[in-house]
């Protein structure tokens, strides 16, 4: 099928954006497909549901673009705020907790979580004595830093990955209570990789908040490759995997959302690699156009203009799957 637009139904265009990478994504359509549908009374309702409608209509390939409105309404009556900016990686959160929660079938669910979902096991260890506590938990996207605790500007995506999963010494107000040293002491902090998915998300953290409430952004240079494999960007203690969970995690980039303007006002779009044709198109509401690689590295940012367009938010696919 051709690549189709959204039209855009007023300050839609993160919502068109994202959908744009949710429905461009075979194994995330091939999960939808497969939903259960609800009673007519429910279908309106139901996310899943409006989104399978919406891929249909965009497949039926009678016109270059077509309108989002029933899954709008239908997101309305969720609380997603119709004709207000979003943030693209709260409203991603957000449909993708619809999603999970109103895919009726527990095998469908679970699919989807393992298609998107990063496992690391958090781990803070006393400093004066051999006291640690290990706690698993789940991530939907990790959250890069772009700068570091200095304010430096990170360089590239990798050492914005190797930040992220740095351990951090907890002293002062930030010192944990220990157990066996009964008392307050200075704790060391890490995060280790345990398991990562089949669409991997990374959110750059260009949007800052000052004290003075409010928000900028950061539209510094960060490149990010085209493939990417954790094995090398990580140390072997950061990650708890072992080697055949290990030779999965080589990447290829397989979308970026960006954003253009200021954090008040701004614009989204999406660049997302077909992986039928293996083409670059941009998906700019209802305008879509077959893009180069060079075209998607103008995403990378640039440090003197602030309103350029920047990429916010990047998904990886594996490569072994595709």
């Amino acid at each position: 099928a051709e690549a189709v637009g959204l039209y855009n139904l007023g300050q839609s265009c993160c919502l068109n954006s994202l959908l744009q990478v949710f429905l461009m994504n075979i194994c995330f359509t091939r999960i939808l497909r497969r939903i259960t549908v609800p009673s007519p009374a429910q279908r309106r309702s139901n996310v899943p549901y409006q989104m399978l409608l919406l891929l249909e209509k965009m497949q039926c390939g009678k016109s270059k673009a077509v309108g989002p409105t029933d899954l709008a309404c239908c997101l309305s009556e969720h609380r997603v705020k119709l004709f207000v900016q979003h943030d693209a990686a709260q409203l991603f959160l957000t449909l993708w907790n619809l999603l999970k929660k109103q895919m009726k079938r527990p095998e469908l669910v679970e699919e989807l979580s393992d298609l998107y979902t990063i496992c690391v096991q958090e781990h803070l260890a006393c400093q004066k004595c051999s006291f640690e506590v290990k706690s698993n938990s789940t991530m939907l996207t990790l959250p890069l830093p772009v700068l570091d605790a200095n304010s430096h500007r990170l360089k590239t995506l990798e050492d914005s990955l190797q930040y992220f999963f740095h351990p951090e010494e907890l002293t002062g107000q930030n010192m944990c209570f220990c157990q066996q040293c009964g008392r307050k002491t200075t704790f060391l902090q890490s995060m280790k990789l345990v398991h990562l998915p089949q669409t991997l998300t990374l959110h750059l953290k260009r949007f800052c908040f000052e004290r003075s409430s409010r928000t900028h952004k950061l539209s510094h240079s960060l490149p990010f490759p085209q493939e990417l494999d954790l094995r090398e960007v990580l140390t072997e203690d950061q990650c708890l995997a072992d080697d055949s969970e290990k030779d999965t995690w080589q990447y290829e980039l397989f979308a970026v959302v960006a954003h253009s303007g200021s954090s008040s006002c701004g614009h989204y779009c999406a660049y997302i690699r077909s992986l039928t044709e293996c083409k670059w198109y941009c998906f700019n509401d209802s305008e879509v156009c077959q893009v180069s690689w060079d075209d998607v590295k103008c995403t990378y940012g640039h440090s003197n203009l602030n309103w350029t367009e920047t990429a916010y938010l990047l998904f990886y696919m594996k490569k072994h799957l595709q």
